[in-house]
């Protein structure tokens, strides 16, 4: 497959925050951008040479981004994989592929791809009846996580239940949508790792990440994790065996569970560049938005080298104004790094930009994390700007 240098149009299925990022980096590189998204003036399509507003089932709108684009890759897997498939069958050069995005934007479908590549997963049931939800409560046993099989992110979708009767609630409210319960197991850490795969099958990872998540929302993401080698090497292995076995073209996130013995289990894929590999583009020698685009574009692929530790903070709305404040006092710290995705307004719990604190690599990640914590601290929400 041919490369794709800058000076082709790269197209992006979906204008969030990290079709935002990537279109700054290929910007930053020389490529024009082309985005689809129904919200007009996305964060994406702010940066972008054109937005085509519209759904992303409206398969013509689909065929104009085909056609205006040499590549098409995606920043979310909740798209509409007619939309792949669509492309695909046209000619269209879009990655990752269907297969990918199939397989990772549906959890039973997931769970059984990795458990035929003999990788370890939470222990799960189907669950599409009351005579299901009783069996999986029987099998699987309290406290269990019921979720919907395919739609769901930062926490939506989804609940724990400790009993039979918060298990038919959750049931009852889910209604109409294919689940999965799955065992909740008790773990040290939540872990990630990026991954990036190229046409023509080169292959780098990323530091292990150590993820906090609040509300169901990933906090902070503390890279490289404070876990043991073995550790790190087993999830480098095990994302470099899901790349090869979905033939994965692009970056990609797997989220693991630390188990206090030392186990991994995988939680999910994500099929695009994610939350917890924003710190590359800040500590990193290549981010992970530049890695999707040398991957896509079938370009050398350089392996990654830390320069700082880091922690990688969310900014999250609370629903109390639109204007952010604190930001000369967080970026009194020369080594703070600020990012704001353009969004108009700070409804709670909406992501709304990030931070990156570098330190020295050998900073300490007790003292790291709660630097970051007071940093965030410095930062609320109102309803003007102060001058």
């Amino acid at each position: 497959m041919r490369a794709i240098s800058p000076g082709a149009t790269v197209g992006i299925l979906g204008g969030g925050q990290l079709g935002r990022m990537l279109a700054i980096e290929a910007k930053r590189m020389g490529y024009y951008v082309a985005v689809l998204d129904p919200t007009p003036n996305s964060p994406c399509g702010q940066i972008a040479d054109q937005q085509i507003v519209a759904p992303y089932a409206d398969l013509d709108a689909v065929r104009r981004l085909g056609a205006l684009s040499d590549v098409v890759t995606y920043e979310f897997e909740n798209v509409d994989v007619r939309a792949v498939e669509l492309m695909e069958h046209a000619g269209v050069r879009i990655r990752p592929g269907s297969r990918a995005l199939r397989a990772s934007q549906h959890r039973l479908r997931e769970k059984r791809f990795l458990t035929e590549q003999n990788i370890a997963v939470t222990p799960f049931a189907a669950v599409e009846s009351a005579e299901d939800l009783a069996a999986a409560a029987e099998r699987l046993g309290f406290p269990g996580v019921i979720k919907t099989a395919a739609g769901g992110y930062d926490g939506k979708g989804q609940a724990v239940v400790h009993t039979r009767s918060e298990a038919q609630e959750a049931f009852t409210a889910l209604r109409g949508r294919e689940l999965i319960w799955e065992r909740f197991v008790p773990f040290v850490h939540e872990l990630g790792i990026i991954c990036a795969r190229s046409e023509s099958g080169a292959m780098v990872t990323y530091p292990v990440t150590r993820n906090i998540h609040e509300e169901n929302i990933l906090a902070f993401s503390i890279a490289p994790a404070d876990v043991p080698a073995p550790v790190t090497a087993r999830a480098r292995e095990i994302a470099e065996r899901v790349a090869v076995g979905l033939d994965f073209v692009g970056t990609f996130c797997v989220e693991f569970f630390l188990l206090p013995n030392g186990e991994l289990l995988v939680n999910e894929i994500a099929p695009r560049p994610h939350n917890s590999g924003h710190y590359t583009i800040d500590a990193c020698t290549l981010s992970q938005f530049e890695a999707q685009l040398r991957a896509v574009c079938d370009l050398p692929l350089p392996a990654p080298r830390m320069t700082s530790s880091a922690v990688m903070v969310n900014i999250l709305g609370d629903g109390t104004g639109d204007h952010l404040m604190g930001v000369p006092q967080l970026l009194s710290d020369p080594a703070v790094a600020l990012h704001l995705y353009g969004k108009k307004h700070a409804v709670a719990r909406r992501k709304m930009g990030h931070f990156t604190l570098l330190r020295e690599p050998s900073a300490q990640t007790a003292a790291l994390l709660e630097t970051a914590r007071e940093a965030r601290t410095r930062l609320s929400w109102g309803t003007k700007v102060l001058t």
